[in-house]
C-alpha cells in the first residue's frame, strides 16, 4: 500500500517540486500539502497522512513548534525537509530532539535540480519514516537534567575513578536514536565506563549533537577525535562522514577514526565499532544495539557476542524503528533483550562485574 505524505512548506515552488517529484511513485501518494501549520492542522486531522514532510522556517507558526504539539498528541513520523538544517543546525537537532524521525537538507539555491538529484533518497527516506512508531513526546526536561548534570559531573581536570577498571561500551544505534541514546546517557553517573556510540548521522550535525548530550549528561561527551582515549566518565560519538574503531594498547582503549567506503550504505557504521571492539576487547566489552532501520550492527554484534562480549538488544515495544535489533536477534547475536529504561542500568550492572 502507498505511503500517504503530507507536506508542510511556505513555499509555492517547493511544494509543487514535491508534487512533480512524489506524484508518480507508485509507493507514494500525496494526500495533501499547506502552506503553513495552521491551515494543515484541520487537514490532517481529518485525513491523517502516514508521514509528514515539514518545513522549519514557516509564517504564523514555526515547524519546530507545530512538531512538538503533534508529537504530544497523536504523534506522526515526521520527515524535516529544511534549508535551516544544511549546516547542521542546531534547530535540526532540536527537531530530531522533539521526536522527528529524520532530516533532509535542502539547499537555498539550485532547489529545482537538488529534488530531482535527491528524489530517491527522499522517497527511501519517506518509506522508512512510515514504519516508525514515533512515540508521545511531552515538553523536555532538560534544564532539571542540566541541573544535575552540574551537580554531578567533577570539575574541569579532575580524574574519574580512571585507577577503576574500564570495561567498555560500545552502541549502535540510527532511526529514533538521537533520543534514545539522550534517555539512557542521562541516567548515567560520571564515573560510568566509557562508552563509544556510533549513531547513523550527517557530517556535521554529531559534534553538534555531542555538545547538546554534554550539556545535559554528567558523562563528559564529545564527538570522537583520531587517537582518543575511552576512559571512565567519556562518551565518544563516531563523527558523521567517518567511521570509528576501537583499539587497546598498553591496557588502555582508544578510538581510531578513519575514512573508507560506506558499509551496509552507512558511513559511520556501527558494523565497523562493534568488529573492532570484538577484535580488542573480547569478553571485557558489553555491546548494545538500538532503534534503528536496516541491519547495519547486527553482524557486528555477533562476533561480539561470540567472542565472549555480553550482548544486549532493545525492545520492539520501546524502539522508534525496531529493524536493527530484531536482525541482531535472528542472528542469535543478542543475550539479553530489554526495554529503553533499563539499558542504563544494564550498563551499570556490568561495570560492578568483577
Amino acid at each position: 500500500m502507498a505511503v500517504k505524505v503530507y507536506v508542510v512548506d511556505d513555499s509555492a515552488v517547493v511544494r509543487q517540486a514535491l508534487q512533480h517529484m512524489l506524484s508518480g511513485h507508485p509507493d507514494i501518494e500525496l494526500i495533501g500539502s499547506a502552506p503553513n501549520p495552521l491551515i494543515a492542522m484541520p487537514a490532517i486531522q481529518k485525513n491523517r497522512p502516514d508521514v509528514l514532510l515539514l518545513d522549519i522556517e514557516m509564517p504564523g507558526m514555526d515547524g519546530l513548534t507545530f512538531l512538538r504539539q503533534i508529537m504530544a498528541g497523536t504523534p506522526i513520523p515526521t520527515v524535516i525537509c529544511s534549508t535551516l538544517s544544511t549546516e547542521g543546525s542546531k534547530v535540526a537537532l532540536d527537531a530530531l530532539a522533539a521526536g522527528a524521525v529524520a532530516v533532509l537538507a535542502k539547499p537555498k539555491l539550485g532547489l529545482k535540480q537538488f529534488l530531482d538529484d535527491s528524489r530517491r533518497e527522499m522517497i527511501q527516506t519517506l518509506k522508512d519514516a512510515a514504519r516508525a512508531k514515533p512515540r508521545q513526546h511531552a515538553s523536555h526536561h532538560g534544564s532539571t537534567a542540566a541541573a544535575r548534570a552540574a551537580v554531578s559531573r567533577p570539575a574541569a581536570g579532575t580524574s574519574v575513578h580512571t585507577f577503576a577498571v574500564n570495561k567498555p561500551v560500545v552502541i549502535g544505534s540510527s532511526t529514533g536514536g538521537t533520543q534514545a541514546l539522550e534517555a539512557v546517557l542521562m541516567e548515567l553517573p560520571s564515573d560510568a565506563p566509557g562508552i563509544a556510540i556510533t549513531q547513523h548521522m550527517p557530517e556535521k550535525f554529531t559534534a553538534m549533537y555531542a555538545q547538546r548530550l554534554d550539556g545535559i549528561c554528567a558523562m563528559n561527551v564529545r564527538e570522537a577525535r583520531d587517537g582518543d582515549r575511552l576512559v571512565r566518565g567519556v562518551v565518544l560519538i563516531a563523527p558523521g562522514g567517518r567511521h570509528m574503531q576501537l583499539r587497546k594498547a598498553a591496557g588502555q582503549y582508544f578510538v581510531n577514526v578513519i575514512d573508507g567506503p560506506p558499509v551496509n550504505r552507512h558511513k559511520p557504521s556501527v558494523d565497523v565499532l562493534f568488529r573492532s571492539a570484538s577484535e580488542c576487547a573480547g569478553s571485557d566489552i558489553l555491546g548494545i544495539i538500538m532503534t534503528g532501520m536496516g541491519d547495519d550492527g547486527a553482524r557486528g554484534m555477533k562476533q561480539l557476542h561470540d567472542g565472549g562480549a555480553r550482548t544486549i538488544a532493545q525492545n520492539e515495544e520501546t524502539c522508534v524503528v525496531f529493524g536493527m535489533p530484531k536482525e541482531a536477534i535472528k542472528l542469535q547475536a543478542v543475550d539479553d533483550i530489554l526495554p529503553l529504561d533499563h539499558i542504563a542500568r544494564a550498563i551499570l550492572q556490568f561495570d560492578s562485574r568483577a
